[in-house]
């Protein structure tokens, strides 16, 4: 069987754009931050399965959480705790040249290669719902008590231990070198 790529396919977590790549520190900084991710599995019937996900970056792994019952995330969790994770912040859409398709988007992203587990322990499950409110909630937390989670029984916790983290992205270039700005720079210099 022919391939259209060229060459060897790439290793799990290579990135082919070295000019792209985020330090160890904008990943974690992207992982802390950002609002949403998204979490595939792989199940017994060999289909991927992808869902959105609330976060917390903590502990250098990432918590989330579903309710408790047996739904298709756990099935599968349970079949393979292989996962791949992935987060993105998009940005403007912005002209980089004279013709209709040099349009790029300005972007970060992060991909995340490793295992997942259930979290039993109490005490893991108190701080990252914590981090949770933190995270998501106004800090008076629209006036109610804080640190109440009486439904906490009622949720499944997951740890994503990450083996392999790349990030990526594309910059908003300064208004000066986009192609509009650009070209008519170089017209009044003409």
């Amino acid at each position: 069987m022919s391939s259209d790529v060229p060459g060897d396919a790439p290793r799990r977590g290579d990135l082919r754009r070295a000019d792209k790549v985020m330090s160890a520190e904008e990943v974690r900084g992207l992982l802390a931050s950002a609002y949403c991710g998204r979490t595939a599995t792989v199940g017994a019937d060999g289909y991927p399965y992808l869902v959105p996900n609330l976060f917390v970056f903590m502990d250098e792994q990432i918590f989330l959480h579903t309710a408790r019952y047996r739904g298709h995330f756990l099935s599968n969790v349970e079949f393979c705790d292989r996962v791949c994770f992935e987060t993105d912040q998009p940005g403007a859409t912005f002209p980089y040249g004279p013709v209709e398709c040099d349009t790029s988007v300005a972007f970060r992203s992060v991909v995340v290669f490793g295992r997942i587990r259930v979290v039993p322990e109490p005490e893991i499950r108190q701080r990252f719902f914590t981090a949770f409110m933190a995270k998501y909630a106004p800090p008076d937390s629209w006036g109610r008590p804080k640190d109440t989670f009486p439904r906490i029984g009622s949720t499944i916790l997951y740890a994503i231990t990450p083996e392999i983290m790349t990030g990526k992205q594309t910059p908003l270039p300064s208004a000066e070198k986009l192609w509009r700005r650009a070209s008519l720079a170089a017209d009044a210099d003409s």
